[in-house]
Order: C-alpha cells, then structure tokens, then sequence
C-alpha cells in the first residue's frame, strides 16, 4: 500500500486518499500492526515518555435541547438516573478529591443550555483552587466571540470544542454555528481541543477523513478520537458500537496524519490504543453523556490513579511520577 509505505519512511504530509486507504486497513493484517508501530514510534519521538491525564466534571445533569441521538441526557430521551445541578462549592470539594493525585488539565463540561454567564462565574470560582501549571478548559455550547475572550478574562485557558459526526444529523445542532464557535476559540487566543466523534459503526471513512483534515487544518495541540458508546435508551443504542481494535486503528491514523504537538489521546481509555499513540487519557467525574448513571466515577468514568496506572503499564509517565 503506498500509503503505508509513505508513512514507514516519516512522509506523514498525507493526501485525502492516503488518510482513507489507511483507513481501510484490514484490522486482522499484518499491515495494521505497520500502522501501529509508525504511530507509536511518532509519539515516542515528539512525547518521549510524557503523558497526560486530563479530569473533567459534568456539572449539570438536565435535558438538554440539541436532543443528540447518542446523548443520555437529550430532552428527547432523557436516559440519566436524576437531575441535579453542582454549585460552585460542590465542584470545588471534587476537585479537592481530584488534587489528591496529579493531573495536567482540568475540563468543566455541562449540557449545551447551561447559563454562560453562570458557567464563567464558576469558573473564576474554581480557578484559585487549581495548581500552578493545571489548565482550566470549558466544555459547554456553542458561543461567539464576545463569550470567548470572557471565558478567557475569566481565567480558562482552553476550550473543548468540535463538529460532531453527521451534526445536523444525529443532533439539533446548528453546524455552521459549531464552526463559528471554533473560529471565535482561536481568535480569542484560547488553546482548542479537538476529536473524531462520536464513531459509530454506520460511519464512513469518507466521513472519518472529513473531520482529521479539519483537524490538520486547525492545527490542534491536544487531539483525539472517540467511539461511540450503545447507551440504553438513546436512538442509536441498536446501532452498537465500534471495537477497540477499530478505534485504536482510527486513533493510528489520527496521530499521524493531524501530528498533534502535545498529546494524543483515545476515549474512552482502551489498552489496544497506547501502542497506537496515545499518551493522554481522561478522569471523569459528575454527569456523562456516555453513560445512565449521573455520577459517571462510580460507573464508566476512571479516577487519575486508574488512568496513570493505565499510562504506565505502557512506558507513559508524568513529571511528578517519572
């Protein structure tokens, strides 16, 4: 495969075709171990053995308008256990809980119709409660420029933003409006966060190659690929989900083809996926979309204990445990 072989020599400058006939790659071959180890190796090269661990808090557990087919907590399909919404004090007692143990950046995620204004308010009331070095990222809808430079005055340093798989589609979400969020994150100087997601089997590698290349073109530090997970009760829960071997395969050509420059992770954390590039993985806590139960830690979501000890049966390790 020429493909494969451009990027066995480190020609990692691929074409729409190159990234969809890695794609294409048979999961059984012999040739996907190929891809594996060229992702890996990149990593090893750019990372050396840092990796990261990232937590992150669903603050609010509501129905949310945008009515995501894959999401538990969509107005349509409200699937959680309960509704609730964290104060600024509860969050900062989890967060307490999470400073027990190391972690590099810190995401506060909510459901698209959370109050902005509220959300930027907690925010600057969580920030003081962070270490030196600890980025504080927002996970929350769509917002325009004015709203961005806000979220930045206000102390976050980044922001977890993307166009979804088939947005429009399997959400209520306005496309050209999640576009224009991305745009108003980089013109407001804020770092952004990005990810293939959420993959279902019924995706194309057309569609796959369609999100990577924006990726490429926004030029992300901090990337990732995420499969979607059969959540009873949603509309897609019959249409299952990919297998590890996919997603880490997926992952592979991710890390090669967007070469982010500080981190690679997969989501929800798969073993398969460290021998694929990956250095990052995520601590959950609070509300998931992925999951029924609204305090994801006692279900889905892993602590930063779990997710370091993952990150270092594969060689990856933090500057506080090296």
């Amino acid at each position: 495969m020429e493909a494969l072989e451009k990027i066995k020599k480190n020609e990692f400058t691929l074409s729409e075709n190159d990234i969809i006939d890695l794609l294409n790659i048979d999961n059984q071959s012999y040739q996907f171990y190929e891809l594996l180890a060229v992702s890996n190796a990149l990593s090893r090269r750019k990372f050396g053995n840092r990796g990261y661990v990232f937590t992150q808090i669903g603050i609010n557990a509501e129905p949310c308008s945008i009515n995501c087919k894959f999401c538990s907590m969509a107005s349509s399909h409200y699937s959680m256990d309960s509704q609730w919404d964290k104060t600024a004090e509860e969050i900062n007692e989890e967060l307490t809980f999470l400073q027990r143990g190391y972690f590099d950046d810190f995401f506060l995620m909510t459901t698209a119709d959370y109050p902005q204004e509220q959300f930027i308010s907690i925010g600057q009331a969580v920030k003081p409660n962070l270490r030196d070095g600890q980025k504080l990222v927002a996970n929350i809808g769509d917002f325009d420029l004015s709203t961005a430079r806000k979220l930045k005055e206000a102390g976050f340093t980044g922001a977890y933003h993307i166009n979804r798989l088939r947005e429009g589609i399997d959400t209520e979400a306005n496309p050209k409006a999640r576009e224009e969020t991305l745009d108003a994150i980089k013109e407001a100087g804020l770092e952004l966060y990005y990810c293939i997601e959420p993959i279902g089997p019924e995706h194309t590698y057309e569609e796959l190659t369609k999100e990577i290349l924006r990726a490429r073109d926004l030029d992300i530090g901090v990337m990732a690929a995420m499969r979607r997970v059969a959540v009873p009760g949603t509309p897609l829960y019959h249409r299952g989900q990919i297998s590890a071997l996919e997603l880490s395969k997926i992952v592979a050509v991710t890390n090669i083809a967007v070469n982010p420059s500080r981190a690679m992770n997969v989501h929800e954390p798969i073993q398969v996926a460290l021998v694929a590039g990956v250095n990052q993985l995520y601590a959950e806590v609070g509300a998931n979309p992925r999951d029924t139960d609204s305090h994801t830690e006692q279900n889905r979501g892993f602590n930063p204990a779990a997710a370091w000890q993952m990150m270092a049966e594969f060689g990856y390790f933090s500057p506080e445990n090296k």
